[in-house]
């Protein structure tokens, strides 16, 4: 795939993580402007039920989603045949979604929009290890690695997108 053409669906936790830990606004605001520029170029999107995941809580980081330019795609016919295949494929892609804790609703519609998109998964989720293995459960790049997804963290898309940041400090 043309670089210059990949686009990137977002995770979640990739906003989430940046936001709260090591890219918050404070010491950061190039990183949330690079995000809005990636999403004017097209390069990025979030689908509904990420911006939904996010905006359920009312913070900082809602308000700043619910302003940003980053494109939030909507489900439509084809990424519903996307999902349902992504079931289809393997009996174990249910383990997906944690219905009764509630947890991880958006994983399987960041996959499905990503195969309708032809697009690359961006998540800070690692892969089922022997190490970190739970009973009934998978996470996000186990079921792009079965799908033929691309799967990066948001340290790959920085790589992959050769962004540097520039550091100053404030002096007063």
């Amino acid at each position: 795939m043309d670089i210059k053409k990949k686009k990137y669906c977002l995770d979640t936790n990739v906003l989430i993580e940046a936001w709260r830990k090591y890219y918050s606004p404070e010491i950061s605001p190039d990183y949330w402007n690079i995000l809005n520029f990636l999403g004017r170029e097209g390069k990025i999107f979030i689908p509904e039920h990420v911006y939904d995941e996010i905006i359920r809580t009312e913070d900082n980081l809602s308000a700043w989603i619910r302003s940003c330019d980053i494109p939030i795609r909507a489900i439509n016919e084809q990424v519903a045949k996307c999902l349902k295949e992504i079931y289809k494929s393997n009996p174990n892609h249910k383990y997906l979604v944690n219905s009764i804790k509630g947890r991880s609703l958006a994983d399987p519609w960041v996959i499905a929009h990503a195969i309708d998109e032809d697009a690359v998964v961006v998540t800070k989720e690692e892969k089922v290890t022997a190490s970190n293995k739970k009973k009934n459960k998978i996470k996000i790049p186990d079921v792009c690695k079965n799908m033929n997804v691309k799967c990066i963290n948001d340290f790959q898309l920085i790589t992959e997108l050769g962004i540097r940041f520039n550091c100053n400090m404030i002096t007063e």
